[in-house]
């Protein structure tokens, strides 16, 4: 017994010598690191705009219109394109929006209401992204099979065998649904990661309240 009282004697000297850290410390890393994770959110939105924006530069559509003497289509892609982007510059003022209301936040319950919302806005973002995709690719091969004059001639061919049909239809399915699981990797790597960091700092959030 002597033994442990001497060990518990040594223990309770050097104890002040230990950094203590409070729940008010722990809540100003948690709140520091999630301001962070939101920062990236919006510089990492905004640059996937700018990637998109420098890629459409090569393409120019209006030509591909013209060449299939259906101009008037032009002034459709013109709307849907400019009311992608207005949507887009939607999440991104959102995200920013929430940056600046996070950073200075100075509740816990407050903060988890933030984090929480800041998650949900960004699945949106990240469910518009794909469902944009979806919609544009079956739009461009309605557009390429109804109105190119070089397709319309297969397509013709095409709905006149019900078989071959059925197996344009399913190749054109697959391919959708590859470029589709290519997209969700490529956002499940990049926001699914820091939605996860936000995640645990919610949960520590939690504890803290409790």
């Amino acid at each position: 017994m002597k033994e442990l009282d001497l060990l518990k004697k040594d223990w309770q000297k050097n104890e002040a010598s230990f950094e203590q850290v409070t729940e008010k410390d722990i809540y100003k890393m948690i709140h520091k690191k999630s301001s962070s994770i939101v920062k990236w959110i919006l510089i990492l939105s905004v640059l996937e705009l700018i990637l998109w924006s420098v890629l459409s530069i090569g393409v120019n559509i209006d030509d591909y219109f013209k060449k299939m003497k259906h101009e008037e289509l032009s002034v459709y892609f013109d709307i849907y394109n400019y009311a992608s982007y207005l949507i887009i510059f939607t999440f991104i003022y959102l995200f920013y929006k929430n940056y600046k209301i996070i950073s200075t936040t100075a509740s816990t319950k407050q903060l988890m209401r933030d984090i929480i919302k800041t998650r949900k806005t960004v699945n949106y973002y990240v469910y518009y992204n794909l469902g944009q995709l979806v919609l544009s690719l079956f739009i461009g091969f309605y557009i390429a099979f109804k109105y190119n004059p070089e397709t319309v001639v297969l397509t013709d061919k095409i709905g006149s065998n019900y078989t071959v049909m059925i197996i344009t239809f399913s190749i054109l399915v697959v391919f959708i649904a590859l470029i589709l699981g290519i997209f969700w990797l490529f956002y499940r790597l990049i926001y699914g990661r820091l939605l996860k960091r936000l995640l645990d700092n919610y949960k520590e959030l939690k504890k803290i309240d409790l």
